[in-house]
């Protein structure tokens, strides 16, 4: 099973933002992730891209039956040849300063073997031995990882033209199968936001998802968790199927860029930790499943496990922290994404909402309530999309239009869902609100939260179209919406792929100056300002149920804080310098929020 010399990869951000990141990255063997749930995207990309390479452009229409799972077969496929074009011309180019082969090996992590081999090479003298060795060197090179991602919970039905369920029709199921119809290899498919057993019970069908001979796949499995228990549940669902999974990405449940899925207050160590206690036993559970289920179904069974990664994302900022991570933990990898918002050569980012990145400051960087599927949502304040957004409500036209559909999911007024950003929902919705004699306050609480709803499947997508790189999608609404992580705020200057990486390695630095807090204290941050939200929007309750959830929040959180002393008090972390410190005014916070509402005692 091939994997990059590099540990990090470029995770999923957006619609737009890394939908074309491996023709970007891939040839200097860094991995990356796509989104292929918005195939109108994809559509614009496919013209884009046949146009640049002077092809004939054949438009996949919507009338096609199968018109989604196409559109994501021929992208993929036209990335990966576009992909292995430029990784062939690279392998080609002489090792001079400055030529694309050079810039490959010098990106590498300082302990890759490739990377001992180059430096080797330029400090021979004899000329054939050193020719001898860039042969070599050509040959052990690889691309980057082209992955896609699927959010799980995005999976509408669709309808035939006389209103009939589309069988294998759901959006979800449509992406996987223009996933693996794709000559896509050394590829995985990035499950997110939880088991779709519908999407999993699909994935049964594909031979491509079953071990060849040496143990590897031809395409692979990856899950984004946000704890252990998650995983083992996910991946005991499909070892039961005879399938297997290759990766677990843990993120963060609020220190992540896009829709935040908080944890009842378990915090990223002491879940990190579990994983390092318990990785073994799991994959022995998992295993067992997985050999049973091959074996009933008369398939060959691996004599060894077959190989998990583990991996960890969500506000990562410095090598040490990486290196920590690796070290500590023991993970195979890890994922920086918000930082490589501000790389024009690996994403894309219009010019006005990379400004905006620049100067964001941690105020500026919310978690909104802004997404339709009324998942909490990490959100960039001031971007063209809320201008847009509060445009149409000056105007008296609160919503947006509703091409793409993906996010419907209410049936409050309609018989078919529909999305609660777009306008007829936010209409009948408010004109219910009008009728109802509320007093001023909570009409306009109401109102608000509504109104703050915004078009995700337009506003994460818009950027190529800002970037000169595509037709919009809908001429009417062309903002731009983006979603980074709380860590953007830390980063203030656009920079090469180059000194990105440099700095994810230790080579160099770009964050700006001045304070930044421990990723671990960012997050215990967030979850405490989590909390207390909770705790104030159900301040006089009674319900059992929510005072329960609280108190167990609460004492997740105290568990973790108590975890962080220790390492801290033991040295294993590296302090800050702030860290150890802050903890008693963490500490003290979350307390005289929780004694607000008498859950705990004075």
């Amino acid at each position: 099973m091939a994997y990059s010399d590099h540990t990090f990869h470029i995770p999923v951000m957006g619609l737009a933002f890394t939908v074309d990141t491996p023709v970007k990255v891939a040839p200097y063997g860094i991995s990356s992730v796509i989104s292929i749930i918005e195939d109108t995207l994809l559509e614009r990309m496919r013209e884009y891209y046949y146009n640049q390479l002077n092809e004939l452009y054949i438009p996949i229409p919507l009338i096609d039956l199968d018109h989604r799972a196409k559109r994501v077969t021929d992208y993929l496929n036209l990335v990966n040849r576009i992909v292995h074009s430029k990784f062939d011309q690279l392998k080609t180019k002489a090792f001079e300063t400055g030529s694309e082969i050079v810039k490959y090996f010098e990106m590498l992590p300082e302990d890759s073997k490739l990377k001992h081999l180059y430096q080797a090479m330029l400090e021979m003298t004899d000329s054939v031995q050193k020719q001898k060795m860039q042969d070599k060197l050509r040959e052990e090179i690889k691309p980057g990882c082209i992955d896609v991602n699927i959010m799980t919970k995005l999976d509408n039905n669709r309808l035939d033209k006389d209103g009939n369920m589309i069988v294998e029709g759901s959006d979800a199921l449509t992406a996987l199968r223009g996933y693996v119809n794709s000559d896509l290899t050394n590829s995985s498919v990035v499950f997110s936001a939880g088991m779709n057993p519908r999407l999993y019970n699909y994935l049964d069908n594909f031979e491509q998802f079953r071990t060849v001979k040496d143990g590897s796949f031809v395409k692979r499995i990856i899950i984004k968790v946000s704890d252990y228990r998650s995983s083992l549940i996910q991946g005991k669902f499909l070892a039961k199927k005879g399938l297997w999974v290759s990766e677990f990405r843990i993120e963060s449940g609020l220190n992540c860029g896009g829709h935040a899925f908080a944890t009842d207050g378990y915090l990223l160590g002491p879940i990190l930790e579990e994983f390092k206690q318990k990785k073994e036993e799991m994959l022995a559970e998992l295993f067992a499943l997985y050999s049973k289920s091959l074996a009933e179904k008369g398939r060959e069974v691996p004599t060894e496990i077959p190989h998990t990664r583990i991996t960890v994302q969500g506000g990562i900022g410095n090598a040490k922290e990486d290196q920590f991570l690796k070290d500590f933990y023991g993970v195979d990898g890890t994922g920086w994404g918000s930082p490589f918002l501000l790389v024009p050569e690996a994403t894309n980012v219009d010019g006005h909402t990379l400004q905006r990145l620049c100067d964001s400051k941690e105020e500026d960087i919310i978690l909104s309530k802004n997404s339709p599927l009324g998942i909490r949502f990490n959100y960039l304040k001031k971007t063209t999309g809320e201008e847009e957004k509060f445009h149409r409500i000056d105007m008296g036209l609160p919503g947006s239009p509703c091409p793409e559909k993906f996010l419907e999911s209410n049936i409050e007024f309609t018989d078919q869902p529909i999305c609660t950003a777009s306008t007829k929902y936010q209409k009948l919705k408010l004109d219910l609100l009008e009728s109802q004699n509320l007093s001023p306050e909570e009409l306009a609480k109401q109102k608000k939260l509504i109104l703050d709803k915004e078009c995700l499947c337009l506003g994460l997508s818009n950027t190529t179209t800002t970037c000169n790189i595509t037709k919009p999608l809908l001429k009417s609404a062309t903002g731009v919406t983006i979603c980074p992580g709380p860590n953007i705020a830390y980063f203030s200057e656009v920079v090469s792929l180059k000194k990105m990486t440099d700095h994810i390695y230790g080579r160099d630095n770009v964050l700006k100056e001045g304070y930044r807090p421990n990723m671990f204290q960012k997050e215990l941050e967030l979850y405490v300002s989590y909390l207390k939200e909770q705790v104030e929007e159900n301040e006089g309750t009674t319900d059992p149920k929510k005072l329960k959830y609280l108190r167990g929040f609460y004492t997740s959180i105290v568990d973790g804080i108590q975890y962080y002393r220790q390492l801290l008090e033991n040295k294993t972390l590296p302090n800050d310098g702030r860290f150890l410190e802050n903890l008693v005014t963490i500490e003290n916070e979350l307390n005289i929020t929780m004694e607000s509402l008498l859950l705990v005692e004075a």
